[in-house]
């Protein structure tokens, strides 16, 4: 990254893939910030940037990678690879973290779980400028996509027919919504709004408590 492309991403501001930090502050909500960038799209987290963009610098690289490094190796699981850079803007220095989208996903905190449990697995995403709860939709998406699993044998049935006689109507619809309209179980209603998503049919979207819903493509 060049200095002018960091002055850059500083003007306009925290979102999907920039995150500001003034200071290091708790491991765990450091953990959160990485978490969400390696399941979503990656992003860049910058350190001694407040949030009103102001720079202040840090005290130390060596402190603050020392810092980062605990929190990936005792606070992620999966651990999450990232890359460093220092720059010196008006004699303050900024330490800069690359994490890349995760291939790995979901990364939770670490809970010391043998076995991924998402009834408690505290698993994060990216949405604008924010580090929110990931809904068990977007984390069961996040394990059918990283194992790769294809649809077998796909068509539309009587419960998919209702999601698009009610998206006809309404812009969005959730599982518990679903679920009262067929009268089915919440969690066939959650695959079947899920198989339309890995068909092309819908999309998913997350509020800031980790609820899904799902809007026509």
């Amino acid at each position: 990254m060049t200095l002018e492309t960091l002055l850059s991403l500083i003007e306009n501001g925290e979102n999907l893939t920039v995150e500001f930090k003034e200071k290091f502050s708790e491991h765990k909500k450091i953990a959160k910030e990485i978490i969400a960038f390696a399941n979503t799209k990656g992003g860049i987290l910058i350190f001694g940037v407040r949030d009103n963009r102001k720079i202040v610098g840090i005290p130390s690289e060596k402190e603050i990678v020392e810092l980062i490094t605990e929190t990936v190796n005792f606070y992620t699981n999966p651990k999450i690879d990232f890359e460093v850079e220092y720059f010196e803007i008006k004699k303050k220095l900024l330490a800069v973290f690359f994490i890349k989208e995760s291939k790995n996903k979901p990364h939770r905190i670490e809970d010391y779980n043998p076995k991924f449990d998402i009834r408690t697995a505290e698993v994060y995403i990216r949405i604008a400028d924010k580090s929110v709860p990931a809904g068990k939709e977007m984390i069961k998406l996040m394990m059918i996509r990283n194992n790769e699993e294809k649809l077998k044998n796909y068509s539309i049935g009587k419960n998919e027919r209702i999601v698009f006689e009610f998206l006809e109507k309404n812009e969005f619809i959730t599982a518990k919504q679903l679920s009262k309209l067929a009268n089915i179980s919440s969690r066939r209603a959650s695959r079947t709004l899920l198989n339309l998503v890995r068909a092309d049919s819908l999309l998913i979207h997350s509020k800031d408590n980790g609820e899904n819903f799902f809007s026509i493509k």
